[in-house]
């Protein structure tokens, strides 16, 4: 068989960060890669653009932190390699009611996986950072070291040039309309909107937001994964104060758990501002956006009253940008072979839930591993397989509270 230019070790189809992070790590290991994406890339309708996301060990469930551990190196190796930073590192702190079951799993979790971690009371959470947070009498706050900002767009340029210098192919609105089985060669046929077909030994798809609907025109499969619009807000330090809140303090990236779930990172993207948003947002068609009307922010108002001693105004955010997630019913991510007639050939990573930038790089390695050698080397994917979802609909049995808040839009 020629070896033209239509013919690919593999194909990768979505290019946000974890269809550029495959091909990456497929690129430096010399496969012949395509990369397709249906936008331009860099583009922001989907999950992979903005300023900054969180990278936390901190997880309920223990089949994370190992995933996070890794991918905190693989930052630092991919930026070495690049010469620039997309990794901003600070300390992780996690803070909620004492009886929170999430919380206290983050706790147990930490113990299991020897996370060095430090369990502090109200008064001691003020004073370690000099009453910059505060939180109830009821509470607790759990610090560890592993924590930062990571920088999506610039990130998902990072392992996309760098792909592109070890001879991956990169093409852009190249929407993919169908992958077929090639019954005569092996491998698979992907077809795109401009009629055009390329060949792969084997394909990866990462479509993120539009992983079902693809998923579906291929196979037939119904993956449970529902496209969600969530709001990042943005709300003003004090004057005087914007160098407390800052990256490169001792300021941290956060999480706040119960109802609702609320994060942020420190002052980075934005001189003056501080990103604070609720984990959550309105169900919708990838195709067709409601681009807002945004998650209510007088929960948000209320916390950060309580939180942050008066130093961050909490008037209203004076920014906000709209991002979406994929969610899956257990929120945990889908790594698998798509099977049926497809076999080995097809590989899909998706459903990540809203959390799973930090670890592209490790989902990126994964992914590759499962389209060469049908293996992913050093990780248990059992919690990460399409059959759970045939075996309970609501996929993994988790014995903690949904951090997620899912909202329907019910009039415009």
């Amino acid at each position: 068989m020629e070896y033209s230019s239509h013919h690919f070790d593999v194909i990768v189809v979505g290019a946000g960060i974890m269809g550029s992070s495959t091909a990456y790590q497929l690129a430096k290991r010399g496969q012949k890669t395509l990369l397709l994406e249906q936008f331009d890339f860099l583009h922001h309708r989907g999950s992979s653009h903005g300023e900054s996301r969180t990278i936390r060990a901190t997880y309920p469930e223990d089949y994370y932190c190992d995933m996070v551990m890794e991918s905190s190196q693989s930052w630092e190796q991919a930026q070495s390699e690049i010469g620039y930073k997309v990794y901003f590192k600070a300390q992780q702190f996690d803070m909620g009611p004492s009886d929170n079951k999430s919380l206290l799993s983050v706790i147990s979790s930490c113990e299991r996986k020897s996370l060095p971690h430090q369990v502090l009371d109200g008064q001691q959470v003020a004073d370690r950072f000099s009453g910059r947070i505060n939180i109830p009498e009821s509470w607790v706050g759990v610090l560890t070291e592993v924590g930062g900002v990571i920088k999506p767009t610039k990130a998902v340029s990072m392992f996309q040039a760098l792909a592109f210098q070890k001879g991956a192919v990169l093409r852009d609105n190249m929407e993919v309309k169908n992958i077929v089985k090639d019954e005569a060669r092996g491998g698979v046929n992907v077809v795109v909107a401009n009629g055009e077909e390329y060949w792969g030994k084997k394909c990866v798809v990462t479509a993120g937001a539009w992983m079902g609907k693809l998923v579906k025109t291929v196979s037939g499969l119904e993956l449970p994964i529902q496209a969600l619009e969530t709001t990042v807000c943005y709300w003003r330090i004090r004057e005087g104060h914007e160098a407390k809140f800052a990256i490169g303090s001792d300021f941290p990236t956060f999480a706040s758990y119960g109802e609702p779930y609320i994060y942020g990172t420190p002052s980075l993207e934005f001189p003056g501002l501080i990103k604070i948003a609720v984990h959550g947002g309105y169900t919708c068609d990838p195709d067709k956006r409601p681009w807002g009307p945004g998650i209510s922010s007088d929960s948000m108002k209320e916390w950060i009253e309580g939180r942050f001693s008066g130093l961050v105004d909490y008037g209203g955010p004076v920014a906000t940008q709209l991002c979406m997630y994929s969610m899956t019913p257990d929120g945990d991510f889908v790594i698998d072979f798509l099977g049926g007639e497809f076999g080995k050939d097809v590989v899909v990573g998706g459903g990540f839930s809203g959390h799973g930038f930090k670890m592209a790089p490790v989902v990126g390695r994964i992914l590759a591993d499962l389209a060469l050698s049908g293996e992913a080397k050093g990780v248990d994917l059992k919690h990460f397989r399409i059959q759970r979802f045939q075996e309970n609909p609501k996929g993994n049995v988790k014995d903690y509270e949904d951090q997620v808040t899912l909202l329907q839009i019910t009039s415009r």
